[in-house]
Order: structure tokens, then C-alpha cells, then sequence
């Protein structure tokens, strides 16, 4: 799959809308990291299994080495697109505080599907997390982190009223 076959596409990346060059067909991860210089999303596995390539579309976390980027129809968000500004989303920053990521190669994919469940769900039960985490795969094992870093984020959005 290569760009330049003259499918000129409009995305919505981070609240920007970006054009590119693709073939409708190349996995939307392709399509974000080398066409967009947006490289937060990661390769993982390329068959939706591990997460680290997890994005939202219209704020549902979606699998990118897995979608032609030709059917992706709504708003993208990468994880580029979280913080404001200067100030971390409330979930990187629980991240941060909680001392999660070891090797961080599956971080930006957790903390996607992290914001996404906190989102739909301000005070996730352990099962709810273990159930909205479970196809974020973390080689390093630090699971527990995680958790705990999801729950320090579910009390600082109660605390801000988000």
C-alpha cells in the first residue's frame, strides 16, 4: 500500500483538518504516522490485537493499524491531541504521577482507551477497568499502575466536576 495514487482525502486530526494523499486502503496508523507526522499511535501488531496503535474517532477508541483510512468518517484524536496547551490531560498526568509507563511503547494506546473509558464511565469499578483495558497489552507488566493511575484520574475528574 503506498500514497500517491491520487486519492486526495480530508482528515480531522487533534481539531485540525489535514489533507492527504493515500490509497484508501492503507490502515489509517499508515496513514497518520507516515503521512501526518503524527507518530503517537504505534505499531504493535498490525491485526488490532495489542492496542498501542489505539486512536478515537469521534471519541471511540479505535484499533488505526486495523481501518483503511478511506472508511474513517468522523473527528480523530491521537493522543497528541489530549493535552491543552502546556496542562496534561488528567489521565497523562495520573500517568506521570503514578510512575506507569517503564518502556512506554504501549502508552499512548492505553492511555487513549484509559480516557475513553473514564469518558463514558467517571468511576470505573476494577472489573470495568480490567474489562475496558483488557486488548491493551503491556509487556512490562505494569497492570497494576495502570489501574491505579486510572483511579487517581476518576478522583481528580470528580474533584475538577468533569
Amino acid at each position: 500500500m503506498t500514497a500517491g495514487r491520487g486519492n486526495s482525502m480530508k482528515l480531522t486530526v487533534n481539531g485540525t483538518e489535514i489533507e492527504i494523499d493515500a490509497d484508501p486502503e492503507m490502515p489509517l496508523l499508515w496513514a497518520l504516522r507516515d503521512l501526518a507526522g503524527i507518530t503517537g499511535p504505534k505499531f504493535g501488531c498490525g491485526i488490532a490485537a495489542c492496542g498501542a496503535c489505539t486512536v478515537h474517532v469521534d471519541g471511540v477508541p479505535t484499533r488505526s493499524c486495523s481501518v483503511p483510512v478511506g472508511g474513517v468518517v468522523g473527528e480523530i484524536t491521537t493522543i497528541e491531541g489530549l493535552a491543552d496547551g502546556d496542562t496534561l490531560h488528567v489521565v497523562q498526568q495520573a500517568w506521570v504521577d503514578e510512575r506507569v509507563p517503564q518502556c512506554g511503547y504501549c502508552q499512548s494506546g492505553q492511555i487513549m482507551s484509559a480516557v475513553a473509558l473514564l469518558d463514558g464511565d467517571p468511576d470505573p469499578t476494577d472489573a470495568q477497568i480490567d474489562e475496558a483495558m483488557a486488548g491493551n497489552l503491556c509487556r512490562c507488566g505494569t497492570y497494576p499502575r495502570i489501574r491505579a493511575a486510572i483511579k487517581r484520574a476518576a478522583a481528580e475528574k470528580a474533584k475538577m466536576g468533569a
